[in-house]
C-alpha cells in the first residue's frame, strides 16, 4: 500500500508542471495534472468515434499517465522544433523512475501503457493522441488563439504538427477541426 501512495504523492507533482494554454476564462496557466484529465474526459466523450473495437478503458488509463515524464522534464510545446529526441529519451527516463515507485506487475503494467502511448502504434495509442493533439486546438480556438499567439505558432505550423495525428487516430474530430481552424485560423501570426 505505501508504493501506491508514495507514487500518487509523486504524481502531484504535475500539478506544479505549467502547460502553455490558459483554461479558459482564467489568467493563469493551465498545469499538466488539468490537462491529463481534461484529455481523458475528451477520449471518454469521443468513445462513439473510435475506430471498432478501440478500447477505450485502455484509451483512458493511457492518457491519465501518458505525460508522468514530465514530472522530471517539464512541458515542452507540442510545435517546438528540435531536440525531440532528448526530450523524450529524458521522459522515457522519468516514467521509469516515477513508474518504479509502484509494485509489481502494475509497475510494468504502467510502463507498457506509457510506452504503448509514446509509440503511438495501436488503434488505442492513435486514439490517444488524436485527443492529446486536439486539446490545445479546442482551447486555442475558444480563446483566440491564445498559447499560438503568445508563442508565434503559424496556422501552417498547426496544422502540420496536429493534422495528421488527429486525422489518424480520428478522423471525425481532424473534420471538426480542420474546419474551425481555417475559418477562425486568421488571428494567428
Amino acid at each position: 500500500m505505501q508504493q501506491i501512495i508514495d507514487f500518487i504523492r509523486e504524481l502531484d507533482k504535475l500539478k506544479g508542471i505549467t502547460r502553455k494554454n490558459r483554461p479558459l476564462g482564467m489568467d493563469r496557466f493551465e498545469n499538466a495534472a488539468e490537462h491529463s484529465w481534461q484529455v481523458a474526459v475528451l477520449a471518454l466523450s469521443l468513445a462513439e468515434f473510435a475506430d471498432p473495437g478501440v478500447d477505450i478503458n485502455r484509451v483512458v488509463r493511457m492518457l491519465l499517465i501518458h505525460d508522468v515524464g514530465e514530472i522530471d522534464t517539464g512541458d515542452r510545446i507540442v510545435y517546438a522544433e528540435g531536440g525531440w529526441e532528448e526530450h523524450k529519451e529524458a521522459e522515457m527516463v522519468a516514467a521509469r523512475r516515477i513508474f518504479r515507485f509502484l509494485p509489481e506487475p502494475k509497475r510494468s503494467e504502467m510502463m507498457e501503457l506509457w510506452e504503448e502511448f509514446e509509440a503511438g502504434e495501436t488503434p488505442e495509442a492513435r486514439f490517444a493522441h488524436a485527443a492529446d493533439r486536439a486539446i490545445p486546438a479546442i482551447l486555442n480556438l475558444a480563446f483566440n488563439g491564445q498559447s499560438w499567439v503568445e508563442n508565434g505558432i503559424t496556422f501552417e505550423r498547426v496544422v502540420a504538427r496536429i493534422g495528421a495525428p488527429i486525422k489518424a487516430g480520428c478522423p471525425v474530430l481532424w473534420s471538426y477541426l480542420e474546419v474551425r481552424l481555417e475559418g477562425e485560423g486568421a488571428f494567428l501570426p
